[in-house]
């Protein structure tokens, strides 16, 4: 278990555990910028005492599932349907489907990314091994020389 999930472990029944931006952003190595644009998008919704933002658990866990959202590629609006599916009938379950759904267009869209970086890499190597061919001619042949200024 890493230093992470021990955290979790710990405040695992702890519903009643307040957070700060500031702890936020430490724990998740994001800008407090980060937490407020995902506020400012509806994704989180941390209570106010005055000024300040008092995040819950619950916006703690859902913030969590942002940053793994983006770290898979998910727009925020993708996120924002996977997260909001959570509270609406067919709750979780109908999360995981829909979710599973976006991992697989998700992989399809990787795939052919790998097929075109592939393809790529391969059209590079061809011209790339021309140029070299080419220019060793030019050297052999005594015209590679620099331009005449």
């Amino acid at each position: 278990m890493n230093r992470r999930e021990a955290k979790d472990a710990s405040h695992a029944g702890d519903d009643e555990r307040k957070y700060t931006i500031a702890e936020l952003a430490r724990e998740f190595d994001i800008t407090t910028r980060t937490i407020r644009f995902y506020e400012g998008e509806g994704l989180i919704a941390p209570a106010r005492r005055g000024q300040t933002r008092v995040f819950s658990l619950r916006d703690r866990v859902r913030l969590k599932l942002i940053l793994r959202g983006k770290r898979l590629g998910f727009s925020i609006g993708e996120i924002r349907e996977i997260i909001d599916l959570y509270d609406s009938a067919p709750g979780e379950a109908g999360q995981l489907r829909f979710f599973l759904q976006k991992i697989a267009e998700r992989r399809a869209m990787l795939e052919r990314q790998r097929a075109d970086i592939v393809e790529t890499l391969g059209e590079l190597a061809t011209v790339e091994a021309r140029c070299h061919e080419r220019l060793a001619a030019l050297e052999r042949s005594g015209k590679g020389g620099g331009r005449a200024d």
